[in-house]
């Protein structure tokens, strides 16, 4: 398991300026629902923004410590 905090320094680390929000969504801490802003996908489509996150979740993802993932991702400007 893994707890909000733990995902949300995990995609810190990758974004520093990101403004991170994780909800769990069952109580488990395992299916998150996040949120992240960050001025680090500007120019990107939504498909790089997510590949973004999940590169800075990779070991929770492939150890399964995160099971289900809800991301929703911005810029700064919308």
């Amino acid at each position: 398991m893994i707890t909000p905090d733990q995902v949300a320094a995990m995609i810190k680390a990758q974004m520093p300026d990101a403004q991170v929000q994780v909800q769990d969504l069952t109580g488990t801490n395992d299916h998150y629902q996040v949120t992240v802003v960050s001025s680090l996908f500007e120019g990107k489509n939504r498909v790089q923004q997510h590949q973004m996150v999940y590169g800075a979740l990779g070991e929770a993802m492939a150890t399964e410590a995160i099971h289900a993932l809800a991301l929703n991702t911005s810029t700064p400007q919308g």
